[in-house]
């Protein structure tokens, strides 16, 4: 019997037309769907239009209702397919991994480089592989599915503009491989018998990037109007010694502020102990390390534990728990 799975569109440019104005999204999600119509062979298919937007304007309260539609939809399919613009679909991938958990059904999301009514175009191979990894029982938990890498939501990050492979697995390998419609498996997801719904995101996370000049006091108005700064980093981590060091923890402990730091170097991740200008974030109590974790799942994830908790002793632990474990365990 095939498995019934939700197609959820939420623009970007698989969904797109082009008008004078430039490529924009004007297409939903059945009529993406007419596009490839050997998927219903694969599987049945519901679709819904969530949203019909570019993914640059998407918003956290987009992911949320992504996270609920799947939610209220939950029993009644066997996995879920997002159509998704690629440009900020690495941040949906990684705020959805953390809003909901061990999924025992596949969730999917993808899209493409060139609209689905193109001549030459990525889209239909995207939505085809997309559907093939939903409808297979070994599939587990949220992934990014794209010119046939499949790879974890907490670990795709786009790296090519243009060209149709677009995303990186970035410290961790691919969890599959589609060719020509056949699934090669390398890593299972954690999953359980059902999923931790968790659809509140926290507000007030800001993102840095470090650049040489940047002033202290650059990072004071991020620390005095947010509840938490992630700083993208040189290298393996750290401050430049004229970046006022000592400020800027005083600020923190004042403020009851944190930073989060990560590094611009898309492989390998940060080692605050390494140097020198690393070593004093790395032993101050309000300064937490991102490793190798992507910048997007650490964004994420910042501003998921923040609606659960206000209390720094829980955030830090819940950072430092890998999803997958679980991480409310000390919560109410």
């Amino acid at each position: 019997m095939k498995k019934k799975i939700l197609f959820i569109g939420t623009g970007g440019t698989i969904a797109s037309e082009i008008s004078d104005e430039g490529i924009h999204p004007n297409i939903d999600a059945e009529m993406l769907l007419s596009y490839a119509p050997k998927i219903r062979e694969i599987c049945d298919v519901d679709c819904v239009s969530l949203y019909n937007l570019d993914s640059s304007n998407l918003t956290p309260q987009h992911w949320v209702g992504i996270a609920k539609e799947i939610e209220e939809n939950f029993d009644a399919y066997s996995g879920f397919v997002i159509s998704h613009g690629t440009d900020t679909m690495a941040y949906t991938a990684a705020a959805l991994s953390y809003m909901i958990q061990k999924s025992p059904k596949p969730i999917i999301l993808t899209g493409a480089q060139k609209p689905i009514g193109f001549d030459i175009t990525d889209s239909k191979t995207n939505l085809s592989d997309s559907f093939t990894c939903a409808s297979d029982d070994d599939m587990h938990g949220l992934m990014i599915v794209f010119n046939g890498n499949v790879i974890s939501g907490l670990r795709a990050r786009k790296t090519r503009s243009k060209t149709f492979d677009a995303f990186e697995s970035i410290n961790y390998p691919l969890l599959a491989r589609v060719v020509d419609g056949r699934i090669q498996k390398y890593i299972m997801q954690d999953y359980a018998e059902k999923p931790i719904f968790k659809t509140t995101l926290g507000e007030g996370v800001a993102l840095m990037k470090l650049y040489p000049g940047l002033k202290t006091e650059d990072i004071e108005y991020y620390i005095k109007n947010y509840r938490a700064l992630i700083v993208e980093s040189f290298g393996t981590g750290g401050l430049p010694e004229y970046c006022d060091s000592e400020h800027i923890f005083k600020l923190l402990d004042a403020q009851e502020k944190f930073l989060v730091m990560t590094t611009q170097v898309q492989h390998e991740g940060s080692d605050l102990s390494r140097y020198k200008t690393g070593k004093s974030l790395k032993m101050h109590p309000r300064v937490l390390e991102a490793y190798d974790m992507t910048t997007e799942a650490a964004f994420a994830k910042i501003m998921w534990i923040l609606a659960q908790t206000e209390d720094f002793s829980e955030i830090k632990r819940i950072f430092y728990t890998p999803c997958g474990v679980d991480l409310l365990s000390s919560l109410a």
